[in-house]
């Protein structure tokens, strides 16, 4: 299963806060705004993916990820890209996952936050249509 993943190295484990930071929208409201505004044929994509908001990742995913237990995600997705489906695919449930802590204790600015959801999404999503992350940075969303 290919994993990619999008993420912070300047988050860190300890510095994470414990509870929901309340200066922000709800996260889970930043979420819907950013795949409500994907545009079509992209957004038809996000019926072959679910999309889930995680507090933070797993040791095994920073680990699958060549990450150190300190180091940080804001998203990763976990499946089989689009562009690698062939006729003996055999179907496992493509996840994008979008991790909050990292991304409140990076983004304390409501509109940042926000915009780094957005980017997220895009950026996961991009994944699982196949496109790698040099190609996302030639892009611009990275």
């Amino acid at each position: 299963m290919v994993k990619r993943r999008r993420g912070s190295r300047t988050a860190r484990a300890a510095g994470l806060p414990r509870h929901r930071v309340e200066r922000h929208r709800p996260f889970e409201q930043l979420v819907e705004r950013a795949l409500a505004g994907i545009p079509m044929p992209f957004a038809a994509a996000l019926d072959e993916v679910a999309v889930v908001i995680e507090e933070a990742p797993t040791p095994d995913q920073l680990r699958y990820n060549g990450l150190a237990p300190d180091e940080w995600l804001y998203g990763l997705y976990e499946g089989v890209p689009r562009t690698e489906w062939g006729a003996d695919w055999s179907s496992e449930p493509n996840k994008i996952s979008l991790f909050r802590f990292p991304l409140e204790a990076d983004f304390p600015d409501p509109d940042e936050l926000e915009d780094e959801v957005r980017i997220t999404v895009i950026h996961e999503l991009a994944h699982h249509l196949g496109i790698d992350d040099d190609r996302l940075h030639e892009l611009g969303v990275d």
